[in-house]
């Protein structure tokens, strides 16, 4: 009876994936040579791939292990700088080694702001020359012709603001150019500051910062050598005139007259100018959180919680676009987070800039009914974020009424405490009318471009989310 071994070395024999893989009887040694190397090569290939599919997987795994939050609200509402409180307090390297390019972002803020400031003095500038009235005509010049009718200014501005005004004029070109290094596929001037989502923008600012424009300890040394296309010298010889301009009185009232408040704009550091229109300038934590960035498309920001609860712990947060065209990119998403912080301004007297026909406060009401009775939502965890306070604040200390934007509020008090019941209960309301299902609800009061009170706000919101997901999974 023939033996194991030699039944299994017949089938071996007879197989033709085996006998495609023998040698050929007349191999010479270098053929052979050739062949292994190749069978080395071919088993090599097959182990990366092997390993990238088992990479792929952990990835993959961790990813559905991680906890996702969607950013959600109109522009300007307040999402990115969420987001950047939420890197601040859990995730604070991270955070913090990104400096080198904010500073960049929060000088053009600050850029912007000098120019429509500058704007509103040409507009006045404009608007105050008058015409002397009509005279008869007993007083003809020359050959019957009337004297030349002499212009005059009614505006309060002198010729010390037209001055300041010329000197301040070489940092409108640096903030044409920034924008466009930010955002170079923009085909159209935009009015805010913009990058496309995935752009790399801050990579390109942090070695624009470090490596095209002089580390700040070696300007402090050669302060003489300003570059007109430097942001940081060109605000630092402008300083001056900067932070007269922006505390003259005759000035502020001009501005009050033209209804601007400079104050109340996203990336507004016209109060900081002395300290960040300096050749040593690096920002603070506060500064990056308040500086005004657009981001335009979705972005997906990934960090590792470094602290409190699951260190360690893979957090996605998505921070999509807030204007109109770009609310359809939110639904892709829809199916696949834990968790929705959806934040609401309370600028009750404010219009959007993509529609001036539309309150800013109706269209947060309307995104959040369409966002409750979303029936892919009926077991996220929806957080609201009554936000901008601080000008909620100064809008009702200013004297402007809630009934005159808002007439369903009727002659209730027109103070903070009242103001703000009324919209928190509008949207409880809609929350509880339009959800499909009874599911985890927060909200809370908040200022977000305020670090100190929003850490805390934010350690309550982790802690509510991470509670949901554990439940989701059958942890607790």
């Amino acid at each position: 009876m023939a033996s194991a071994a030699a039944l299994f070395s017949s089938a071996d024999a007879d197989d033709p994936l085996t006998r495609a893989l023998q040698p050929p009887p007349d191999e010479s040694p270098d053929d052979r040579d050739a062949r292994l190397q190749q069978q080395r090569a071919a088993q090599a290939v097959s182990h990366e791939i092997d390993q990238t599919l088992q990479e792929d997987k952990k990835a993959y795994d961790r990813r559905k292990k991680a906890i996702k939050i969607l950013l959600l609200g109109q522009a300007e509402s307040g999402k990115s700088t969420t987001l950047k409180n939420f890197q601040l307090a859990f995730s604070p390297s991270h955070f913090r080694s990104e400096r080198a390019a904010w500073r960049t972002i929060i000088q053009l803020n600050l850029i912007r702001s000098i120019k429509r400031l500058l704007e509103v003095l040409q507009e006045e500038w404009d608007q105050s020359v008058a015409q002397p009235a009509s005279r008869p005509d007993k007083g003809k010049g020359v050959a019957g012709r009337a004297p030349p009718a002499v212009r005059f200014s009614t505006s309060p501005l002198t010729d010390a603001h037209r001055k300041m005004r010329m000197r301040l004029s070489p940092l409108l070109p640096i903030e044409e150019q920034l924008s466009k290094r930010l955002f170079p596929e923009a085909h159209e001037r935009l009015h805010d500051v913009c990058v496309p989502a995935g752009s790399g923008w801050k990579s390109m600012l942090a070695s624009l910062s470090n490596g095209g424009v002089a580390a700040p300890a070696e300007k402090e040394r050669r302060p003489g050598t300003a570059d007109r296309d430097d942001p940081t010298a060109v605000l630092a010889a402008c300083k001056d005139d900067i932070v007269a301009l922006w505390e003259d009185p005759v000035v502020r009232a001009v501005l009050k007259k033209h209804n601007v408040r400079l104050q109340d704009m996203p990336g507004f550091f016209l109060n900081d100018a002395a300290r960040i229109a300096t050749l040593n300038y690096e920002p603070s934590d506060d500064d990056i959180v308040r500086a005004r960035l657009r981001t335009l498309g979705v972005e997906e920001h990934r960090f590792t919680m470094e602290s409190g609860a699951l260190p360690g712990s893979e957090w996605y947060i998505y921070d999509v676009g807030g204007s109109r065209n770009n609310r359809p990119m939110w639904i892709p998403y829809f199916d696949d987070v834990q968790a929705i912080i959806f934040l609401a301004p309370l600028a009750f007297n404010l219009m959007l800039e993509e529609d001036p026909k539309v309150n800013r406060l109706e269209d947060s009401i309307m995104l959040w009914k369409e966002i409750c009775g979303n029936a892919l939502l009926s077991k996220t965890t929806l957080i609201l974020f009554l936000n901008k306070m601080d000008i909620l604040q100064a809008t009702l200390a200013a004297g402007i009424r809630v009934s005159k934007y808002v007439p369903s509020y009727g002659d209730q008090p027109n103070d903070v405490q009242h103001v703000t019941k009324y919209f928190r209960d509008k949207f409880r309301g809609y929350h509880k009318r339009l959800s499909p299902q009874a599911r985890a609800f927060y909200w809370h009061e908040t200022s977000v471009i305020d670090t100190r009170s929003t850490a805390a706000i934010l350690v309550g919101v982790r802690e509510g989310i991470l509670r949901s997901h554990l439940q989701s999974v059958n942890v607790i």
